[in-house]
């Protein structure tokens, strides 16, 4: 816990050297990162390799390396990831409400930094860089906790990140890693009261269920993503079948893949066996209900634990329907709130899935795959909310912010 402490009062340190800074000068930091990151290419290969080896070595799911994995074109995007939160507005100071009072006070809601923001992930080195980043921007101090699967990526991103701030001249504990990868590092962060202003947990259901139970500091719940689509009677089935391949095939180890499709009866007989013949191409394993069944001889019975898991495999729970109501009863019954799509040509039933179902995004004729912070145009983005304070979906700049009020008088009294 000491060494925890000690990050901790240097990052508040750093807080306030950082929420003076102006927006020119922490773009320049950032375009140093972006540029450092294309530079060092061959050590991040070189430590990401260690990773994956020792991943291999211990049996890590295939889906799951393939989050760890960083080749030269994801390093390309996680450093076009930085030009692009360099070109995204700064929020600090932005006045985003207030005005005038009859006794003459003049009141302004201002965008301020949240201050210190802790992150406990898994292995995603790419994590390492967008909190880090979007942090810097937003004028917020980060202490970075992965998970020991990426211990070497990211000891080596953040030390090229670290180089890029002192070269700037910021100070280099405006990024802190917490090198200590043990269940202990975790809790104490968890408890860092008083230097962790809030605590953003991104990874699995375990991992985030355990940071909400067990912390003290102030968390924002992310992202455990059992994401749904539903094929409507009226579906474009052609067009069905390329999304929920998309949904489930592009990355299946993200948290906005669709994990369960439901189809209604009227078109199951059409669709499944297109979409089956899709998913073979990917070797994608089917677990289904009993009318899927019927179907798919290959499927294998899906429980209710089938459809309750965020699988991040090439695992689909399938289900046929009778309408549009058993549909959103079952997604109302599993979701963990993240994002479900519809596909429709009924404007009635499009209105009714989006109006009823209370995720983080719900989507009418598109896949899941696009609850992203770069999709949404925020840049990076520091995870996806999925609770409702003190923000919601994906987290960009401007939800790494609090605010304060800034009241001018002339004297007034009450």
């Amino acid at each position: 816990m000491n060494a925890l402490i000690a990050l901790g009062k240097r990052a508040k340190q750093a807080a306030r050297v950082l929420a003076c800074q102006t927006t020119e000068k922490k773009d320049a930091a950032l375009a140093e990162i972006a540029q450092a990151l294309r530079a060092q290419l061959p050590a991040i290969l070189r430590e990401n390799a260690r990773d994956l080896a020792a991943a291999a070595e211990n049996g890590m799911a295939v889906s799951m390396q393939d989050r760890l994995r960083l080749d030269e074109p994801r390093v390309q995007e996680i450093a076009a990831a930085v030009e692009q939160v360099i070109a995204l507005p700064d929020p600090i100071g932005q006045v985003i409400g207030g005005g005038n009072r009859p006794n003459g006070l003049k009141i302004e809601k201002v965008r301020t930094p949240l201050g210190v923001v802790g992150m406990i992930y898994e292995a995603r080195p790419n994590v390492t860089v967008d909190a880090a980043c979007l942090c810097l921007k937003s004028s917020n101090v980060c202490i970075l906790r992965g998970g020991k699967e990426a211990i070497h990526s990211n000891t080596e991103l953040v030390r090229i990140m670290r180089e890029a701030l002192e070269a700037q001249g910021l100070p280099a504990y405006c990024i802190l890693l917490v090198e200590d990868t043990t269940r202990a590092s975790a809790a104490d962060l968890m408890t860092l009261n008083g230097y962790v202003d809030v605590l953003i947990p991104r990874g699995g259901k375990g991992l985030i269920q355990s940071v909400v139970q067990n912390a003290t500091v102030p968390v924002i719940e992310t992202g455990a993503g059992n994401c749904h689509i539903y094929v409507d009677e009226s579906a474009d089935l052609e067009m069905a079948v390329c999304v929920c391949d998309n949904a489930k095939t592009s990355r299946p180890s993200v948290c906005n893949a669709v994990e369960t499709v439901l189809v209604h009866r009227a078109v199951a007989a059409q669709f499944l066996p297109k979409l089956a013949q899709k998913l073979a191409e990917h070797q994608v394993e089917l677990r289904g209900c009993a009318r899927t069944l019927a179907l798919l001889p290959q499927a294998i019975p899906a429980t209710e634990e089938d459809y309750a898991t965020e699988y991040d495999d090439y695992i689909l729970a399938l289900r046929v329907v009778d309408s549009l109501e058993e549909a959103i009863e079952h997604i109302q019954t599993y979701s963990t709130g993240h994002s479900e799509a519809i596909l429709t040509n009924d404007f009635a039933n499009a209105q009714a899935f989006t109006t009823r179902l209370d995720s983080a995004a719900v989507y009418v004729n598109a896949s899941t795959r696009f609850t992203d912070g770069g999709e949404f145009g925020f840049g990076a983005e520091i995870g996806i909310s999925t609770q409702k304070l003190h923000t919601r979906g994906p987290m960009g700049l401007n939800e790494l912010c609090s605010c304060k009020y800034i009241v001018t008088g002339n004297g007034q009294i009450r």
